[in-house]
């Protein structure tokens, strides 16, 4: 295709793609579903699974193969500018409130169903198409059990935020949790990326640079982006000029973490974690945002959707294997952090609520997965199947919190829902 044949087909994709999201959105919050739910349905109704099973020369129209590299690089700016927010948010502050909890539930959240996926690799390496041949057992093992350990981080976010939980035990709780968990995934992935293919030299470059530019950020980010926040607050909002320098230093750490061999979203939010807080934060959140939930983030779940192919599940052997798969990512995950937290003396109903939220993959599962897809680490199959695992345990966050604890907090008083 010309570059003006890839400008059309991209302008009738973003109104196909934009108005599909917002209405499989509307019907998920109907039903009781973020908004973001919807739109990890919709990019897997897009696909070949669905739309393109239905109308599949609509669907070649639509998305034909020469636009998917374009999508693409719009789908990494959409999650890269999307974790990068999540970095604005996140408040290191709830470690230290509920640490000994959030540490108890986050070591089980993630030793468990790491083992568990480990286990599952052993299988699903002697099934061929699952895993690329080129992928030693250890890799597959590793991968394998970063993709079952990590949680929804930013959609565990937005639960406890329109449950009206934020600030409250559980909430604390469950973010403290759900922030060391991914951490945790994120660094074993890394270690993962960086050894795939690359050899010790790049293994080497990738884990000493990755590791180098945390140290910095964590130590130095906050004092030298201190002059952005003190320039907001003169200015009392953002200028375009203190935005742009921002949107340059996302861009610059979201290339270096891409260059060394780790990943954008690693650049991102790191970064988002270092800006300055209080009016800065609010005005910066503000003006990004909504373009990067609304306009780039559907692009994200629409390629993953279009990589989705929930048809290549058509064997007993693949059927079972993505039941295996399920089983062992709602026991691994949230049967273990009910126990921890049970164990570290929170009640049962509390106990449950966590393991709850902690059980929901979402949009971060599905990061995991374009990266060892995009990586070559796992075939089709592979990622279908874990697409699906993503959805489902997503899918049962929302009605199992209200089913364990939310009537019941409502009922007393303590819980609201924030429309």
């Amino acid at each position: 295709m010309t570059a003006a044949q890839l400008s059309v087909a991209f302008f009738l994709q973003m109104f196909f793609i934009l108005a599909v999201c917002r209405l499989v959105g509307m019907a998920a919050r109907k039903i009781g579903q973020p908004q973001v739910v919807g739109e990890m349905i919709a990019g897997v109704l897009m696909g070949p699974s669905l739309f393109g099973l239905v109308w599949p020369r609509a669907q070649q129209f639509l998305f034909p193969p020469d636009s998917l590299e374009v999508l693409y690089v719009g789908a990494q700016l959409g999650v890269g500018l999307y974790m990068f927010i999540v970095g604005i948010e996140f408040k290191t502050d709830l470690f230290r409130s509920r640490a000994r909890s959030a540490a108890a539930v986050s070591l089980a959240g993630i030793l468990v169903p790491f083992l568990l996926g480990a286990a599952l690799a052993l299988w699903l390496i002697r099934v061929p198409g699952l895993i690329a041949e080129s992928v030693d057992l250890h890799e597959a093992m590793l991968f394998m059990g970063a993709s079952m350990a990590i949680t929804a981080f930013p959609m565990l976010a937005r639960i406890i935020y329109e449950r009206g939980l934020t600030g409250t035990a559980l909430g604390t709780l469950a973010l403290a949790a759900g922030a060391i968990d991914d951490a945790v995934a994120w660094c074993v992935l890394a270690v993962v990326l960086a050894s795939f293919g690359g050899g010790w030299g790049g293994a080497a470059l990738a884990i000493g640079g990755g590791a180098a530019y945390a140290v910095i950020i964590t130590l130095l980010g906050r004092r030298a982006l201190a002059p952005l926040g003190t320039a907001a607050e003169r200015h009392g909002d953002i200028t375009p000029s203190v935005l742009a320098i921002v949107l340059m230093l996302f861009m610059f750490a979201a290339w270096g973490m891409d260059a060394i061999g780790i990943h954008a979203v690693f650049g991102g939010f790191l970064l988002g974690t270092a800006m300055p807080r209080g009016q800065f934060a609010a005005q910066l959140r503000r003006q990004l945002e909504p373009f990067a939930v609304v306009f780039l983030l559907p692009m994200f779940f629409t390629y993953s959707g279009l990589n989705t192919r929930l048809d290549m599940v058509n064997t007993w052997e693949l059927l079972l294997i993505a039941l295996v798969a399920l089983a062992a990512a709602i026991g691994g995950k949230g049967v273990a952090c009910w126990a921890a937290a049970r164990l570290t003396g929170e009640d049962n109903r509390t106990a449950l609520a966590v393991g709850t939220l902690m059980n929901a993959r979402g949009l971060m599962e599905l990061i995991i997965l374009n990266i060892g897809l995009s990586k070559g680490v796992i075939g089709l199959p592979l990622f279908s199947i874990m697409v699906l695992m993503a959805i489902v345990t997503t899918l049962m966050a929302s009605p199992l919190f209200e089913l364990v604890y939310g009537r019941h907090a409502r009922a007393a008083g303590t819980l609201h829902k924030i429309e």
